[in-house]
């Protein structure tokens, strides 16, 4: 399959900048894979949507703030560190892989100053895929404190924002995190589940529908465009996982009592389908996945998707499109835009059923 098969554009007025001002009053759309029908609904109404005995499966990953907003030392030019993940380090100083938007040919051993007062920070090195070394002058626990406080949300690149606007820090750090997120290690929210809020779940359980958590973390490779010419040649990003077995266990009896299993997200789909077998059980276990689920491909756990909208040119998109088929996810995606529906990681959600 072509990486150019969902050639259309999202206009730029429906890329949402800022959530929903309640969760669980996003739209949802509703295909129906069977019968080739699009309905219109809001999150709210999702417990109605759903059967008796269904399973909802949700990642509990946690998105810890992570961009700074830095001075190049004697310019004064912003540069900003996308701090990926802790190292180690010692001696009084802190060891981080991080990327950053600025200064394609920044020379090793640059410094930065760190905004609110937190001194300064070293580039050390880049490696070949263009995530450096950062020495941040304070120990781990400090600079972990530190960064907790002074770093924003990793929002993607589409919300565009003047980078120095603070009005939004404590929006994105309650609304760019699920209400059930327990794990830190993502750097990307997993968006579907941004819409739930306890009211929700408290409807879900009054009609016998449980849910349980697994835990996919996130990585940057998520943002990845496409750039091979036919889907086969693009080479996946790898993103760890961790299966417990209370999840196992429901999800087998929720087979037993003929429930299905719906996933939350394209993370907790890419999970069962890594871990599950022919019957669509699955064992608990912690491992990575670079699993690319693309048309044509036979489910094994996931009997629905609840999922936001993806970008055109992404690998999210021909997730959907391998549940729902090309042509109704392409329909479901012009209904979308026709109906005005807000895009992407604040956007509206969809849920693809059987």
């Amino acid at each position: 399959m072509r990486s150019d098969t969902f050639n259309f554009e999202i206009p730029p007025q429906l890329i949402a900048q800022e959530p929903a001002e309640k969760r669980d009053e996003s739209r949802l759309l509703v295909a129906r894979r069977g019968a080739g029908t699009i309905e219109h609904h809001v999150f709210r109404e999702l417990p109605e949507l759903l059967n008796p005995n269904d399973l909802l499966v949700l990642n509990n990953t946690r998105v810890k703030p992570c961009r700074l907003h830095c001075k190049r030392e004697g310019t004064g030019g912003h540069v900003e560190l996308f701090l990926l993940r802790r190292l180690g380090g010692g001696g009084g100083a802190t060891l981080y892989e991080a990327l950053t938007g600025s200064w394609r040919n920044m020379p090793d051993n640059a410094r930065v100053e760190l905004p609110f007062g937190g001194g300064f920070a070293t580039l050390l090195s880049k490696d070949d895929h263009g995530h450096w070394t950062v020495r941040l002058d304070m120990e781990g626990d400090v600079a972990e404190d530190y960064v907790q406080r002074a770093a924003k949300m990793p929002l993607p690149p589409y919300i565009k924002r003047d980078k120095l606007e603070d009005r939004y820090i404590d929006l994105d750090r309650d609304r760019y995190q699920t209400i059930y997120a327990a794990r830190d290690g993502a750097v990307a929210a997993p968006t579907a589940g941004l819409h739930f809020t306890p009211q929700v779940f408290e409807a879900l359980s009054k009609r016998n529908i449980d849910r349980e958590y697994l835990t996919l973390h996130v990585g940057p490779g998520t943002f990845r465009p496409l750039k091979t010419e036919f889907l086969q040649d693009h080479p996946m990003h790898s993103e760890e996982f961790d299966v417990p077995k209370e999840l196992c266990d429901a999800i087998a009896e929720t087979r037993r009592e003929g429930g299905r299993v719906v996933v939350v997200g394209s993370t907790s789909c890419r999970t069962l389908e890594t871990v599950s077998d022919e019957q669509g059980l699955i064992r608990p276990g912690h491992g990575a996945t670079e699993l690319f689920i693309y048309p044509p491909y036979r489910f094994r756990c996931t009997d629905a998707i609840l999922t936001n909208f993806h970008l055109p040119n992404s690998t999210l998109i021909f997730l959907v499109a391998a549940w729902l088929g090309v042509e109704l996810t392409r329909q479901a995606y012009m209904e979308a835009i026709k109906e005005e529906y807000r895009f992407f990681s604040y956007g509206d959600a969809m849920l693809c059923l059987p």
